[in-house]
């Protein structure tokens, strides 16, 4: 292991700096290798019995309790004159420590940071991701105080946040708030910064990969250029996108004025891992409004150990999804090919979800804290990024289809930004207030129908209204299916998921039965490659295995094809289809020269 050298000035100031905040943050990186780094925090005179103070039980963007405080140890208090004040643990986040008199407290403690994906605490030999939500305690009592944060790292390690920064390693900010909606990225990274249209950007990327920095550069230019073809202000002066080139990790998140984007170090060369890179990038961009400067009120204020309930979770993040190709359309940075490859691939993930008959959009948004995944949750779950993406689509087609192409979404965001900027917050009848608004026309119903309930869409008398055609290749042909997936298991297929209600659902087959074989000959490598021999319609005898007991049934094979459906433009648009597009899509009709 090799020695740690600390900049002069980053000791020297870890102390001097408690001045210039009211609440201020010390995070010294002590044992890199094994992931563990200590804290302080210096709250301002507290004038009661005693203070809680608390680490966040879930971070923002990510809609699930985690449990942060797990990584906490040798925690200890002190009150101005260094003498340790008696505390106690009273529930699995809060630490309650006593005041015999009026006094400053410092806080100390251990944080072990090894969750890379969490995106919340990441210490290793190179770099420290450090959100707060992982690594630094509040009391209610000072959330609004400014706060400043002082890092002590390797002499080598560069800094970078969204955050305000007087200093090499130090950040400032006006509340905790802010604080906790601006993550630092410090370590050994590559740092490029740009200006587009007066404002100041960053791009800091840790880890070696198979990325093109300079395609990065040129299509972040240009992605954050097209903000004002949504809402009609940028709210801020400077945005941090910060890159993770990691060994597994993949995911991202929003923040107040910077990005989190994490994928595999080697999935960025190829054109489709690109455009999920760049993809994510605009994603989070559109955040920057949609969710950072207006939201839900459930969310406002967050509560940072409840979860934060509301039933418009897929507009903040569905809906976010479906400008992503607008966005990327209009800068120049995806064509309209890769749009309707990526349109198709979600449409035919939806068809294939029988959750999407059990759980409507606004049900989903609620339940975003507890649905799960798997067989049960393909089943009887929707998702809010994708299904609220196909919402939103159907919601802007209708609202361009009833105004000849003068009223969309978009408008819907605008209106939403420019009369609910935080701290307000805004819910289901206020939305429809604005569809109406914008519109002229009451969608109540509509809302009653693809929001409250399960949303049953039309693609094709919906893509048609834009010139698009949702249909199987002409060399399709149809085979044998099945209505389900597996993997293989040694020599054996396991189910991993049975669509329900289907054929193989009826069967009495479901997920973890390990199949045998069919009619008595053995499966082969995939479910596809074993019922080539079968047409739809043939009846076969399942031999399985079920708590390692064999069983058998009987099962009446479902027609499938050989190639998924595929969303296409018509050649030869009419002139409202054509024109119905490029108001949709900000581009002309493809089959338009």
């Amino acid at each position: 292991m090799k020695s740690i050298k600390y900049s002069a000035l980053a000791m020297a100031t870890a102390f001097s700096s408690l001045s210039f905040a009211d609440v201020n943050y010390s995070l010294s990186i002590t044992n890199p290798t094994h992931h563990l780094a200590d804290v302080t925090v210096a709250l301002p005179k507290a004038n009661m019995a005693h203070i809680d103070v608390q680490l966040p039980d879930w971070r923002t963007g990510r809609y699930e309790i985690l449990d942060l405080a797990n990584g906490v140890r040798f925690f200890s208090a002190k009150n101005k004159k260094g003498a340790e004040l008696s505390w106690s643990k009273i529930d699995k986040n809060t630490w309650r420590v006593y005041l015999d008199e009026p006094t400053e407290v410092k806080l100390s403690y251990q944080v072990y940071g090894n969750e890379l994906g969490f995106r919340a605490r990441h210490i290793d030999d190179s770099h420290a991701f450090i959100d707060a939500s992982g690594f630094f305690m509040f009391s209610e009592s000072f959330r609004q105080e400014a706060v400043s944060v002082q890092l002590n790292v390797p002499k080598t390690w560069r800094s970078v946040s969204g955050m305000e920064s007087p200093s090499n390693h130090k950040f400032v900010a006006n509340n905790y708030d802010i604080l906790i909606d601006s993550p630092i990225e410090t370590g050994i990274n590559k740092l490029h910064k740009f200006d587009v249209d007066g404002k100041k950007y960053e791009l800091v990327i840790w880890g070696e990969g198979n990325y093109d920095e300079s395609l990065m550069l040129d299509d972040l230019k240009k992605l954050v250029k097209t903000g004002n073809l949504i809402w009609d202000e940028y709210p801020f002066e400077r945005y941090v996108f910060m890159v993770h080139a990691t060994s597994g990790a993949g995911g991202a998140t929003e923040h107040l004025n910077s990005t989190i984007i994490q994928r595999p170090r080697y999935k960025f060369a190829k054109r489709e891992d690109y455009l999920g890179f760049i993809s994510t990038a605009a994603h989070e961009f559109i955040h920057t409004w949609n969710v950072k400067n207006y939201r839900p009120d459930g969310l406002v204020p967050y509560d940072y150990v409840n979860p934060n309930y509301s039933d418009l979770l897929w507009i903040s993040e569905g809906s976010t999804s479906y400008f992503e190709d607008y966005l990327l359309l209009n800068a120049g940075i995806s064509t309209s090919k890769e749009f309707l490859k990526g349109l198709t691939k979600s449409v035919n993930r939806h068809l294939k979800t029988p959750g999407r008959e059990v759980q409507s959009v606004a049900a989903t948004s609620l339940d975003k804290w507890i649905n799960q995944g798997g067989d049960h949750g393909k089943n009887f779950t929707t998702n809010i990024y994708s299904e609220g993406s196909l919402v939103s689509m159907a919601l802007d087609i209708k609202l361009l289809d009833d105004s000849d192409g003068k009223v969309s979404y978009r408008d819907v965001h605008r209106a939403l930004y420019n009369q609910f900027k935080l701290p307000k917050g805004f819910n289901a009848d206020d939305v429809k207030d604005i569809l109406k608004e914008v519109s002229g026309n009451d969608f109540s119903l509509w809302w009653q129908q693809n929001v409250e309930k399960p949303a049953i869409i039309d693609f094709d008398g919906l893509l048609n209204k834009v010139g698009l055609v949702y249909h199987y290749p002409e060399d399709a042909k149809a085979i044998a299916g099945f209505d389900g997936s597996a993997k293989l298991d040694g020599q054996l297929l396991t189910l991993t998921h049975v669509a329900r209600n289907s054929l193989a659902w009826q069967a009495g087959l479901t997920s973890e039965d390990k199949i045998v074989a069919f009619n008595k000959k053995q499966v082969r490598e995939s479910l596809k490659a074993s019922l080539e021999v079968f047409k739809p319609g043939d009846k076969v005898v399942v031999d399985f295995i079920r708590r390692d007991e064999l069983m058998t049934t009987t099962l009446t094979l479902s027609e499938d094809f050989d190639k998924e459906k595929v969303i296409t433009a018509v050649e030869n648009p009419t002139e409202r289809q054509a024109k119905l597009f490029k108001a949709w899509m900000g581009i002309n009709h493809p089959s338009v020269k």
